[in-house]
Order: structure tokens, then sequence, then C-alpha cells
């Protein structure tokens, strides 16, 4: 049965996970968008992948363009695995690079336990997300989600699709997102399809330099709200620790090639704005 999601939907990964603010906000730390950030000077340039490239996990020196937060990865002939073995562990893999519209292909094996999480997030500075999150109670559906500037006021934006065992089997767990639209694909079947119009009118489609992310977590924490815990399948009993989250590959294609960095031209947070520094 899937999880009540009335008033959890529009949360964003950023509102449910209560980690430290680098885990939880896009590569630099920093909001173009927000005065406070920018009254000293512009948000600095953004490292860009500008290219394709598949990051097998089964090789520690993939690894490199990665940070660990939260946690610790133990590269291992199935993949890298994260593991939460205590409390507020929330082990994570976050690129020091970013995407700007591209295609994000990653084959992972999900984290059994009840109120635990297995995720894979596209962030960006400007709080522009793509998710795809699985619930470790739940054997049967994976939920896809998104936002737009962090945008939480309306309720239609997650979905559940079915998958097929998910925390015994690997499985593929694709992003295909351009300017025009975001086409969500499992087992390299297409399952949701988001054009820009029906998001907002484009308002809350995301349009940024985006990192990539994947990592597992206690939604079921008993420090987090009612609400969370619920919608992670309940609290979770670390008595069940460990947690493990197994991710083989990540197959990673950057749409705009040739630039080093991205930069905000702006404060509209547009895909417009963004500019390529050479």
């Amino acid at each position: 049965m899937l999880p009540n999601l009335r008033g959890l939907v529009g949360l964003s990964l950023v509102a449910l996970i209560g980690l430290a603010s680098a885990q939880t906000t896009g590569l630099t730390g920093c909001n173009p968008m927000d005065p406070d950030d920018v009254k000293d000077g512009p948000c600095p340039d953004e490292p860009a992948l500008s290219m394709r490239y598949n990051f097998d996990f089964t090789q520690e020196s993939n690894g490199s363009t990665w940070d660990v937060m939260a946690g610790h990865a133990d590269y291992q002939k199935d993949g890298v695995l994260l593991p939460i073995n205590q409390r507020k562990e929330a082990p994570t893999l976050k690129s020091q690079f970013t995407i700007m519209f591209g295609r994000v292909e990653v084959h992972m094996k999900a984290a059994r336990g009840k109120g635990i999480v297995s995720s894979i997030v596209l962030l960006s500075n400007v709080k522009d997300e793509i998710d795809w999150e699985l619930i470790g109670g739940n054997e049967t559906h994976v939920q896809s989600n998104y936002f737009g500037k962090g945008n939480e006021t309306v309720f239609d934006r997650a979905f559940w699709h079915p998958v097929n065992k998910p925390m015994d089997d690997f499985h593929n767990y694709t992003l295909l997102w351009t300017k025009e639209k975001i086409d969500f694909f499992i087992d390299t079947e297409k399952v949701r399809t988001l054009m820009y119009e029906d998001a907002l009118g484009g308002k809350n489609y995301p349009q940024t330099p985006m990192s990539v992310r994947l990592g597992v977590w206690a939604g079921g924490d008993p420090d987090n709200k009612k609400g969370v815990i619920e919608w992670a399948g309940g609290e979770t009993n670390y008595d069940d620790v460990p947690f493990h989250m197994y991710v083989k590959s990540a197959d990673i294609e950057d749409f705009r090639t040739g630039a080093k960095a991205y930069k905000y031209a702006d404060a509209s947070g547009s895909y417009e704005s963004i500019e390529s520094v050479p």
C-alpha cells in the first residue's frame, strides 16, 4: 500500500531532510536569486561536466569527482555501498560538477528498512530539483518528483511508478532533461513526461545548473516531523542497522558542451540567463 502523501508531496528533499546545509543546497551553496547571498558580489561560477561520462562505481577511481557527505562510501565489486550503520548517518555522493540540461542514468539497488529512503536527486543553487525516491518498506513502487525554485505550494507533482523488487535487484533509473520537457524512465521504459508549460507555465520547471546526489537517509528518524515519518513508511528502528544502498554506475551527460563552468547572468532563474564560461 502506498503511503498517504497528502500534504507531503509538496515538500522538496531540501525540506524533508534535516541535514547539514551542504547536503541540501546546490553545488556552491550560493543562491543568485537571494539578495543576502549576492550582497557582497555575484555567486561563484559552477563547474560544468560539459561532456558525457560513465561513472563506474565498481572502481573507486570513478569516485574522485564526487564528495562523500554524512557517512562513508565503500567501493565493492557490485558498486559503491552507501551504508547507514548508526543514527544520524545519511551517506551521500555529491557531484563536484553541474549539468545544464542532460541525461542522468543511475543503476542502483535501494536500501531495505522501515523509514529508510534511497534517493537520486538533481539540485540547483536556486532550489530547482528533480527526484527519484525509494521508500525502504515499499517494495513495489518508486516516486518521481520535481520542484522549481523550492516552490512547495501545490501538491500534484509526485507520481508513483511500479518497479519490481527494487531492494533485491539493480534497476536503471533515468532522467532525460531538456528545456522543453523531462522524461522519466525505469529500465528504459518511459513512465512519465513533464512538459515545461505544465509546471505552472514554466515557473516551476527545473531549468538551472544542477549537481547530482546519490544517497540514503532515515526519513523515519524519530526527530523528524510526524508527516515526514509517515511518508517514509514509519519510524526507523536503528536496532535493524545496517541499511545498505548500492550504486553500480551513473552515466551522466551534460547537454551543453565546451563550457568549463556556468554562471547566472541575472537573478531571474530562467534557463535563458545561464551563460557558459569557456
